[in-house]
């Protein structure tokens, strides 16, 4: 059973009837292109967010950047977006997640397409700042739309599909570094899809995207709930009936609940999860984020060509689809805790063979790249699990600044703090390999030992609802 809490407040039924009701429209074309339209977002956000680690290699030379300034490049995105995302934290839930996804998206793409104007490394740290605070509004958003959108047998789809075309663009951008590796303009170059970026996935997100209806339903506007889920149900076919504001009962009492003040993530019934999302998240990031922006300059400092440790990200990134996919199925057969336990841990003897690769001799490339397809089948995929996981330990009126709050401290331990304390010594394998080894070993078991189940019980999970209990 559901462990119920009460966040300073009395249930409706309402919330319940709707839920209930979205989660009884079957999967759909309608479904499907929600999906893609965020992990458009996610494929465009992704490739300039991987932009850092080709940076530090490929802007090194022609900028003539210091080491100073190369260590400050390494962490200046992800440190504005921790601020970003506080702050978007502290209005989603005020004026709309889809506006936090809309100015972030817009955002990034514009800062993006600066990058090819910068003429010294401080003004790229400059343009990475602000491209980072952007970031911090377009990251996190996604998943408190779609966990409120997709019903809750198929949030694991969006998961995986989601998470997918991440991982598609951070193995892309690794491979563009690979060819482009001879070209002192390389640089300059990578930035330009974000044309794309900028002037057609602000229009789909607007045009695509609906609000949230139990996020309107909280404010007190039940119609506009109702008729968005109407309107889910015609686009997905009309084979359940509609919903009326009749069925939803006495909703004239969620016009009397104020949103709960910012502190309420950490009140007594909700700070463990709030933990749990936390450190989930600083442990599976501090791998992600160490492979991510440094493994391109690791491999090099270890005494890899340029050419290959592009080469070797993306490979690595390219297990991880897959990976992703097979997550997000396995999350609903052992529920999101194991599979986020197994995929921390199962990432282990991967990271053990990349931390002895350099004793290989002939064969550290091939024990390398073994490593790297195990790491990227497994931890990198765990994401799948860990970001609806999160999604899923806050009610409705704490969702867009729960989650994006969690993402975002996390991200100043697992981004920032860990990246910027790890350059100096990317040159030593067993440092390097050996602190992710750690931080993934702590992190497999915080989910069985700390965690509870969700399986994507919205209402019956995170709703005050004693009748349920």
């Amino acid at each position: 059973m559901a462990e119920v809490r009460a966040i300073a407040r009395s249930p409706t039924a309402a919330s319940f009837v709707l839920g209930g009701r979205l989660d009884s429209i079957p999967f759909s074309r309608y479904h499907l292109v929600v999906i893609l339209v965020l992990g458009l977002c996610a494929l465009i956000d992704g490739y300039d967010g991987s932009m850092t680690s080709a940076l530090l290699v490929l802007a090194k030379q022609p900028l003539h950047i210091t080491p100073g300034e190369l260590r400050v490049l390494a962490v200046a995105g992800a440190g504005m977006a921790c601020i970003g995302g506080f702050t978007a934290a502290a209005i989603s839930d005020h004026c709309s997640r889809r506006t936090v996804m809309l100015l972030g998206v817009a955002a990034v793409n514009f800062f993006t397409l600066l990058i090819p104007l910068v003429q010294s490394g401080a003004q790229l740290i400059i343009v990475r700042l602000f491209t980072g605070l952007a970031g911090g509004f377009a990251a996190s958003a996604a998943f408190p739309i779609a966990a409120e959108l997709m019903p809750a047998q198929h949030r694991r789809t969006y998961g995986a599909i989601y998470e997918m075309m991440l991982a598609t663009s951070f193995t892309l951008l690794p491979l563009v570094g690979f060819f482009l590796a001879g070209n002192p303009n390389a640089f300059r170059l990578m930035p330009l899809p974000a044309v794309f970026g900028l002037f057609v996935a602000p229009v789909l997100v607007y045009r695509l995207i609906p609000e949230s209806p139990r996020w309107h339903l909280r404010r007190g506007n039940p119609q506009a709930a109702v008729d968005i889920v109407n309107q889910i149900i015609r686009r997905s076919g009309d084979r359940v009936p509609p919903l009326t504001v009749e069925a939803l009962g006495d909703s004239d009492e969620a016009t009397r609940e104020p949103l709960p003040p910012f502190w309420a993530l950490f009140a007594r019934g909700q700070l463990r999860w709030t933990a749990v999302g936390i450190l989930i998240g600083i442990c599976a990031g501090t791998a992600a984020a160490m492979i991510h922006n440094l493994l391109p300059k690791a491999l090099h400092d270890q005494g890899a060509a340029v050419a290959l440790s592009f080469g070797l990200s993306s490979l690595v990134y390219f297990a991880s689809i897959p990976g992703k996919a097979f997550t997000g199925l396995l999350m609903e057969i052992i529920g999101r805790r194991w599979t986020i336990a197994y995929a921390l841990a199962g990432s282990l003897p991967g990271l053990f063979l990349m931390l002895m690769a350099h004793r290989a001799g002939q064969y550290a490339t091939v024990v390398m790249a073994a490593g790297g397809l195990i790491t990227g089948f497994t931890v990198l995929s765990a994401f799948s699990a860990t970001r609806v996981y999160v999604s899923e330990q806050f009610p409705t009126e704490l969702r867009g600044r729960g989650h994006i709050f969690s993402e975002s401290f996390s991200r100043v331990f697992a981004a920032v703090l860990v990246p910027f304390l790890m350059v100096p010594f990317t040159g030593s394998p067993i440092i390097f390999f050996g602190t992710i080894l750690v931080v993934v070993a702590v992190g497999a078991f915080i989910p069985l030992v700390f965690g509870r189940e969700t399986v994507g019980q919205l209402e019956a999970v995170t709703e005050a609802a004693p009748a349920l209990a």
